[in-house]
């Protein structure tokens, strides 16, 4: 296995990855297509020959026409046993595994030898927790790969951190392979024919999806509300008025569908009274800018739903399990949970009124804990903390907060 000689590096992910190297369990990496699962990979396997130069590397692409024969668990465990080097371990890579029918069978076989040591990555969430959850239980560990941060897209691109530099990275987001065009104009071609791939592959062709009109208008709605309270039913109303009959569970399940393929990620409300969740009234995200400004155009107007989305993409990226939180009538944008340890973070587009200050701070001064709080805004603000309150531009919270 030839390992590509022009890879950057993720240091981030593959700090996360390598305590479980040599380890009998299966390293799942997902996420969505074309966010760099492929390259992290040739990053541990760079790593493993560095470590260990005659080692037994396996590698499949269900991407790569040359591995097209492997259609289901047979084929895979046939493969795989066929090119094993028995008395040392033998590290098996196998990328976009979702492609290969019953896949959990062979992982489930290969794993009953120790000398394997198995990594995959997917592009279906909904696939690959529940598949892997009923047949491997405990027997793997999971890792979410995003695009890139804003500092990393900065290390990609060789940019400084600087206010013209962020607006790249609102507009054109992190798919890594953007490094290898001008970040112009003709770049959102490329950003649109990954969009059409997730949509088409990931979603389309996996849930048989007939009524791709109103997919496609569907995802053209969240795009245009990042950050506003989903109802399904609101939806179903609407394209009633219009003589379409689309019921609110199907909408959902077209929702999770899109969730599925990380499009989009779903944000659910948490109660910081009554330390609940609340069942309805979830709010979306999108995985990638880029994708959601060829979907829904990239205006002024959109900045601030932006800067939003971008706090709650660095949020996950910084390994945050984040809610919306409810405090009483109000709302605080995210509750960030990691390891244990708490963070709030209000997102504002300004704070040039009076008003606008009272309530973005006045919010988080509500909360009765001492987890850092913070008021994120796109300028600056006179002072950097407001009783207590920590304020940050948009830039230095992406760059500060790990």
């Amino acid at each position: 296995m030839e390992v590509p000689a022009n890879i950057i590096p993720r240091d981030h992910y593959l700090q996360q990855v390598l305590p479980f190297v040599g380890k009998n369990l299966i390293k799942v990496l997902t996420g969505q297509r074309r966010v760099g699962k492929s390259y992290l990979l040739f990053q541990l396997m760079r790593h493993i020959l560095q470590q260990e130069p005659s080692a037994s590397v396996i590698y499949i692409n269900k991407e790569d026409l040359r591995f097209d024969a492997i259609r289901n668990a047979n084929d895979l465990n046939d493969y795989v046993t066929a090119h094993l080097r028995k008395g040392q371990r033998n590290y098996i890579f196998i990328d976009e595994i979702q492609d290969i029918e019953n896949f959990e069978k062979a992982l489930r076989s290969l794993l009953l030898s120790t000398e394997n040591d198995l990594y995959i990555t997917g592009s279906n969430a909904t696939m690959l927790s529940g598949e892997l959850a009923t047949y491997l239980s405990g027997r793997y560990i999971e890792f979410t790969v995003y695009s890139l941060s804003y500092p990393e897209f900065l290390r990609f691109h060789g940019l400084a951190d600087e206010d013209t530099h962020l607006e790249l990275y609102l507009r054109f987001g992190g798919l890594p392979y953007l490094v290898n065009l001008p970040l112009a104009d003709h770049a959102f071609e490329y950003i649109k024919g990954v969009y059409s791939t997730i949509v088409y592959r990931d979603v389309v062709s996996r849930f048989n999806i007939r009524n791709t009109q109103f997919l496609e208008k569907l995802i053209q709605f969240l795009a245009g509300q990042i950050g506003s309270l989903f109802s399904a039913k609101r939806i179903s109303d609407f394209l009633k008025s219009q003589r379409v009959n689309l019921a609110p569970n199907q909408i959902q399940q077209y929702v999770s569908y899109l969730a599925s393929a990380f499009i989009i990620h779903e944000v659910g409300r948490y109660d910081l009274i009554g330390k609940r969740i609340f069942e309805i009234g979830n709010k979306y995200y999108f995985e990638n800018t880029g994708i959601r400004n060829v979907i829904s155009g990239y205006t002024a107007a959109d900045r601030g739903k932006l800067l939003e989305n971008v706090v709650y993409n660095h949020l996950r990226f910084c390994g945050y399990s984040v809610k919306v939180g409810v405090l009483h009538a109000l709302e605080i944008d995210f509750m960030g949970e990691r390891r244990g340890e708490k963070v709030y973070v209000q997102v504002v587009l300004s704070l040039a009124e009076q008003e606008t200050i009272a309530r973005e701070f006045g919010n988080l001064l509500k909360i009765d804990d001492n987890y850092p709080k913070y008021v994120v805004s796109n300028e600056s603000f006179s002072g950097n903390t407001y009783q207590g309150i920590i304020h940050l531009t948009i830039r230095e919270f992406l760059m500060q907060l790990r």
